[in-house]
């Protein structure tokens, strides 16, 4: 009866007075902490936006404002910057060292713009304290968006995977390509070893001056006895048949057997005997 009464109590509460677990391991409810457990402090800290660096931290605040880089609300952005250091310090010192240094970097500009800035001696304004930082600031921005241009790139591993196909190279048999450049490198080379193997031949040829002195003795007696020099010769006998040929004419001259006329300078060379009656056997 006891155990029916708690069940029909329990059923008839209002629903307010229950109590809902305040979480559910493994399936069962958890309705209080256990009195063991230890949460540290910073445990529960949550950086909800990560930053490359002071400029990338400069840059996300510029563009959250909306507004224009070449002319930074000096005093708004280092007030929101230096908000975002102090949260940082309290975490981890040694990251915030650089984020310190940009700190003050702006609250040095602040300060400069706060301060009467007088014209130059040639009318010319003074440069803006914000000009080295609006300049690093916009270099910044382009590596950045290059550096996101970069790595959307389908990139090997990440976004595709190199396939690997195995080939029986013993079973692939590739004929070569032949140009015509490379069958004509080919048959020079053969010409230059067929010249390496030629023989010249040299045969002894015997030609006789007194022979030819008669040849000519009888030309002239044939010609009338008066013949131009350069008829006396055949080119195509060849050169040692021409060189005996001149030995004669000139042994014939040297004898006294014919005579060299010229009628001008440069004229015509005319060959003629002394004695037509001459007989040279």
């Amino acid at each position: 009866m006891s155990d029916t009464a708690s069940v029909e109590e329990a059923a008839a509460a209002p629903l307010d007075s229950v109590v809902s677990p305040l979480a559910m391991i493994y399936g069962q409810p958890l309705a209080q902490f256990p009195r063991d457990l230890y949460i540290p402090p910073d445990a529960m800290a949550v950086m909800l936006d990560a930053f490359e660096g002071p400029l990338d931290l400069l840059l996300y605040l510029i563009r959250k404002a909306n507004v224009n880089v070449l002319d930074i609300p000096m005093a708004l952005l280092t007030e929101q910057y230096l908000v975002y250091v102090e949260a940082m310090r309290s975490q981890n010192l040694e990251l915030a060292a650089d984020y310190l240094v940009m700190a003050a970097m702006l609250i040095e500009i602040k300060s400069r713009m706060l301060l009467p800035r007088p014209k130059a001696a040639t009318g010319d304004e003074t440069e803006d304290p914000r000009a080295e930082l609006v300049r690093r600031l916009i270099e910044y921005e382009q590596m950045k968006l290059a550096a996101q241009q970069i790595n959307a790139w389908p990139q090997a591993e990440r976004d595709f995977d190199w396939v690997e196909v195995w080939v029986e190279k013993a079973l692939l048999r590739r004929l070569p390509e032949v140009s015509p450049l490379d069958l004509q490198n080919a048959w020079h080379g053969i010409l230059r070893q067929a010249r390496l193997h030629t023989r010249h031949r040299v045969e002894r040829e015997e030609l006789s001056v007194r022979e030819h002195m008669g040849v000519i003795l009888r030309r002239l007696r044939e010609a009338g006895g008066f013949v131009d020099f350069v008829d006396l010769f055949d080119p195509t006998q060849g050169v040692p048949v021409l060189v005996v040929h001149f030995l004669a004419v000139l042994e014939l001259a040297r004898e006294h057997l014919l005579e060299m006329t010229q009628v001008e300078v440069f004229a015509p060379i005319y060959l003629r005997l002394t004695d037509e009656r001459s007989d040279f056997r």
